[in-house]
């Protein structure tokens, strides 16, 4: 089993900054991807980006490209999601997840196999 916490969420002004952590613990060495994804009130959980835990490519969706990147730690099996130039659409619970198929979907939900509880983003304008 692996454990998932996520910290950092919190209320910022638009434009601004935030730096999310998620610090897995467990059985980790099968890790082959972790990512981010956030779910805003009434709608679908939806694809931040995600980093391959060995080779460290990184992928995001189109609305984050240039504000956000993803780093992680492989020493304290921690990803991290800095956030900038945030906007009032960013708000959103936002869940880390970790993923141990290779080769499998980087955007998917269902390719998935642990989550973090979430933590609130909220973006005001």
């Amino acid at each position: 089993q692996v454990q998932l916490v996520e910290s950092g969420g919190g209320l910022v002004q638009a434009g601004g900054s935030l730096r999310l952590s998620c610090a897995a613990s467990g059985r980790t060495f099968s890790t082959y991807k972790m990512g981010w994804f956030r779910q805003a009130p009434g709608k679908e959980r939806e694809f931040v980006g995600a980093v391959n835990w060995k080779f460290e490519n990184t992928y995001y969706t189109d609305s984050v490209k240039g504000r956000f990147t993803i780093s992680r730690d492989n020493v304290k099996n921690t990803v991290y999601l800095q956030m900038n130039s945030l906007k009032p659409e960013d708000t959103a619970v936002y869940y880390c997840a970790l993923g141990t198929r290779w080769g499998s979907d980087w955007r998917a939900t269902v390719d998935y196999d642990y989550w973090g509880q979430g933590t609130q983003v909220t973006v005001s304008s």
